[in-house]
């Protein structure tokens, strides 16, 4: 009953009702749900494991899609230099690319946050101190933050360590660059909230300042986050396709979407297009699907639409 129950609520809620009027929202939640899931299941799902050197020839580099000529039915997209299955390496590049921009917004996100909540509730030279820094950072690319931080890591990083570390090198570079957002949108939201009557009644009952910002403000302030963390996903995505394209992101052995761009990139100009474009196809379907999920948060969030 308590499940059915839940799921009358949502059924009824405002956001879902907003949700299925919108096709293009359908459609990009299901792009992503696939997304998500192909690469989860990867292992299984994949017709090939492109990382297994038993399974892999080189005998088959180079073999075009399979309604090209001279296609193969074993490779429906082809395979690369290497004689990998170009689809495989999609679905596994897919995994990395998710996990590394998951990761990288849910630090960024937390950083954020506890430092915007934090700088507008204390205000003071705290909230100028947090907020300068984050306009500093702000007048810096996020792609030039992410490749200082992942340079000075990877130099801190013992040099037989650094290809085991480097997704989480990554997920800090990316990280650290994106927090200023999320801290600018929760001060924002919490310079609001305090200025009501029950922040006002948690002080007069002695409530501790941590229980206040984490117990009362944070659910109220998290809305907005929510928002830019889903927009903030497409971009870290984009980061660590940029950063692996550079090839300063995952090594080679445990590519990316950007790894394998990187990879097709070489053989574009002499006739094997698809090494690099399926990838791309991959790349840029998955952060439009993203990106019109937080359009669509955004706007479902937004009381003035309502």
């Amino acid at each position: 009953m308590a499940v059915a129950a839940a799921i009358r609520r949502v059924l009824d809620h405002d956001l879902w009702w907003s949700f299925t009027r919108s096709p293009l929202t359908v459609a990009a939640a299901l792009t992503t749900l696939a997304f998500v899931l192909a690469a989860a299941f990867a292992p299984w799902v994949a017709p090939h494991d492109p990382f297994d050197p038993a399974t892999v020839f080189l005998m088959d580099a180079f073999t075009p899609p399979v309604w090209v000529e001279g296609g193969d039915p074993r490779f429906l997209l082809g395979t690369d230099d290497q004689g990998r299955c170009i689809l495989s390496t999609i679905l596994f590049g897919a995994r990395i690319s998710l996990f590394v921009g998951t990761a990288a917004v849910l630090f960024s996100a937390g950083l954020g946050t506890a430092l915007g909540v934090s700088a507008g509730y204390v205000g003071g030279a705290y909230e100028s101190l947090v907020m300068r820094a984050a306009d500093v950072q702000l007048t810096i690319p996020g792609i030039l933050v992410a490749l200082m931080v992942s340079g000075v890591a990877r130099t801190l990083v013992p040099r037989e360590l650094q290809e085991a570390a480097a997704i989480w090198v990554l997920v800090l570079s990316i990280g650290i660059s994106g927090w200023p957002q999320y801290a600018r949108m929760a001060r924002g939201a919490t310079l609001v909230e305090t200025s009501k009557d029950y922040i006002a009644a948690a002080r007069v009952i002695g409530l501790h300042p941590l229980r206040i910002m984490f117990r009362h403000l944070l659910p109220n302030v998290i809305g907005p986050v929510l928002v830019v963390g889903t927009i903030g996903l497409a971009l870290a995505i984009i980061s660590e396709a940029t950063l692996s394209f550079l090839g300063v992101g995952v090594p080679p052995t445990t590519p990316s979407l950007g790894t394998l761009i990187r990879i097709g990139n070489d053989f574009l100009f002499s006739g094997e297009w698809w090494i690099t474009f399926f990838p791309s196809l991959a790349l840029v379907m998955l952060v439009l699907a993203v990106n019109l999920l937080g359009d669509w948060l955004r706007d479902a969030f937004n009381p003035k639409l309502r």
